[in-house]
Parts: structure tokens; sequence; C-alpha cells
């Protein structure tokens, strides 16, 4: 599932004023450090802060993982998860580590069905 039309109307909210900063950047610490740590660097730009350059950071949840989630720091870690005999559920996060910016981009199923 793809959330890039939620992006697109909250960062029009924004732009209209309708929405505030304090809203928009409100991840939390360990999220920004992961972004720096894990994260995976893209090419854009902070819609908001419009400064940094924002990262994708992904989760899985599933089974024999941590209530909190496992951060995939590595494309061999995603591939391995993925080829568990379990249903897993990825989210990947773009964010900002330095205003603090984050959304959901994506949601995807891992595993075998």
């Amino acid at each position: 599932m793809d959330y890039r039309l939620a992006r697109q109307t909250t960062l029009n909210g924004w732009r209209r004023g309708d929405v505030g900063r304090d809203v928009l950047c409100d991840a939390q610490p360990m999220l920004r450090r992961n972004a720096v740590a894990c994260g995976t660097p893209t090419s854009e730009i902070c819609p908001i802060c419009e400064d940094h350059e924002i990262a994708h950071v992904t989760y899985v949840f599933g089974p024999r993982l941590p209530a909190h989630g496992r951060c995939i720091s590595t494309p061999g870690e995603l591939a391995r998860l993925d080829a568990r005999r379990a249903d897993m559920t990825g989210y990947v996060v773009e964010v900002c580590a330095a205003c603090g910016w984050n959304h959901l981009v994506r949601l995807t199923s891992l595993g075998y069905r």
C-alpha cells in the first residue's frame, strides 16, 4: 500500500497553514537515530525544513520479532525476513533526522503465506 496521496494532502495542509510544524516534525528520538544509523538515504530534500536529505527507515513487525518491530539495516536482513515462513509487515517511513519530519511511505507484506 502506498501513502503518497496522504503525504501530499498533509504537505498541502502545511503549505496552507492548516497544519503546524509541531504536528509534522514529531519523530521520536529513536526514529531520528535510526534514520542516521540504518536509514537508506534518498536524493529527496525534506519538504518541511528544505535543508536536509530525508532517509527511508524500514521496520518489520511479525511473529518472533520484538514488539517494537525490527529496524532493518541491510537489504540482506530484509531478504532473510522475507524468506521466513511467517506473515510479517514492513513499514517504510521517510524521516528527516534534522527537523523530525516523518511520514509513512508504504506498507508491504513479507514472508511466506
